[in-house]
């Protein structure tokens, strides 16, 4: 079926293709196409922002209904309209970001037909000069800040939706204070629409007022040598870590990242958090990653927050409490790392949970935690292997190697 014919049954309100999707731009009625005006001409409820409404409102004829607040309270309303022509008009692309995801997962993609218009991701590179496969997009609406820390790279650029005026200055900020403030930060407000404006600034000297709340900004990051990246490889270096001793060292934290191996959407429990840095390495490999930590103290709780935060995993979540016990009612995970406290039953009841091809990690310093491996490993089987290594330090005048102490390492799948 061509895109004028599903356009047809839909202003004609047959039970197919009820629902239409339509992009708008700020430049209103102007930019849309001749199908997306017959669609919100036909509708019988046309359900949008007030600024999409006030853009489409002269080739409104059914229905209004604005966004309410929270936004999933309209969908009700959208769903008892099934059969009949309904329209919600959202900002560019709808499945960029957008409602469209939303609306997806309620209405078959049989029932609903969409028109995305130009992003503001593909406004935004078409203004800067930059092809969108070499640029970082995210979105900052309703995230944490920090959320976009992972992708400050040299030499990176990087588009991000702002979740309001006041966002550019917060990233300015933001930048300034990782060392990072010769970046180049570009906002660019109401774009395709009268009211479009881009203004520029480094990131250190930002000073830009009265910025629009609906603004894309534009960077090019600039680091100095002391700018404290993370690197894309595993195992980042001790001193990004805040902590009191109960790290999982940089070599060790590498070895157990590969064992626990990390695949798209997959959630890791990681029992004795510590300072985090096995979560939130674990949740840097990829956007779609999750963890939960948990930790008995809540003072080490506190710190792997921070941790979190300062390296660009602030949606980490953490469970303060004792394993087992703590563990129930959780999500099941598809891999689990236990750094410490191996007793009380913590590895058997992580193997109970983990789901069907999901990995288990554990390691051990002490003979008593050791033990337990050893026991484990002969029952379950496995892979098990000691990790030593030493580090050169000074002996007198010279150097030397120093020991640390071995670590005992088991991983298993579970089938």
């Amino acid at each position: 079926m061509t895109v004028p014919e599903m356009a047809n049954r839909a202003t004609h309100s047959t039970p197919k293709r009820w629902l239409s999707i339509v992009g708008i731009g700020e430049d209103g009625i102007a930019g849309l196409s001749p199908i997306s005006q017959r669609l919100i001409e036909g509708a019988e409820l046309v359900v949008g922002g007030t600024r999409h409404l006030e853009l489409a409102g002269p080739l409104i004829r059914g229905e209004r209904l604005a966004w309410p607040s929270p936004i999933h309270d309209a969908f009700p309303h959208i769903l008892a309209r099934r059969g009949k022509a309904v329209t919600v008009l959202a900002s560019g692309d709808p499945f960029h970001f957008g409602i469209g995801k939303q609306l997806a997962s309620l209405v078959p993609a049989d029932e609903f037909i969409a028109i995305p218009n130009a992003s503001a991701f593909s406004l935004a590179a078409a203004r800067m000069g930059w092809a969108l496969q070499d640029v970082a997009t995210v979105t900052l609406h309703g995230l944490a800040l920090e959320a976009i820390i992972r992708y400050l790279q040299p030499g990176a650029r990087i588009l991000a939706l702002s979740w309001d005026g006041e966002t550019p200055h917060k990233f300015a900020t933001l930048l300034a204070g990782r060392g990072l403030g010769a970046s180049r930060l570009i906002v660019l407000e109401s774009m395709g629409g009268p009211r479009e404006r881009v203004r520029e600034s480094l990131a250190k000297d930002f000073n830009l007022s009265d910025v629009d709340a609906l603004n894309t900004i534009a960077v090019e990051v600039v680091a100095e040598a002391e700018s404290p990246i993370a690197h894309l490889a595993c195992g980042l270096d001790d001193s990004l870590f805040e902590n009191d001793g109960q790290l999982t060292k940089r070599e060790v934290r590498a070895m157990v990242l590969s064992s626990l191996a990390p695949r798209q959407g997959e959630l890791l429990w990681d029992i004795g958090l510590g300072a985090g840095s096995i979560a939130i390495e674990w949740m840097l490999c990829h956007p779609s990653l999750r963890a939960i930590g948990i930790e008995e103290r809540a003072d080490r709780a506190e710190r792997a927050t921070r941790n979190a935060a300062a390296l660009g995993a602030p949606d980490l979540e953490i469970v303060i409490g004792r394993a087992p016990d703590a563990l129930q009612g959780l999500s099941a995970p598809d891999a689990v790392f236990v750094g410490g406290g191996l007793t009380d039953g913590v590895l058997e009841a992580a193997w109970r949970s983990l789901n069907s091809g999901g990995r288990l990690v554990a390691n051990a310093v002490t003979l008593e935690s050791e033990t337990i491996l050893l026991e484990i490993f002969r029952r379950l089987g496995g892979e098990l292997m000691r990790l030593d290594i030493s580090r050169a330090d000074r002996v007198g005048a010279l150097h030397g190697w120093r020991p640390s102490m071995p670590i005992t390492h088991w991983r298993i799948t579970k089938p």
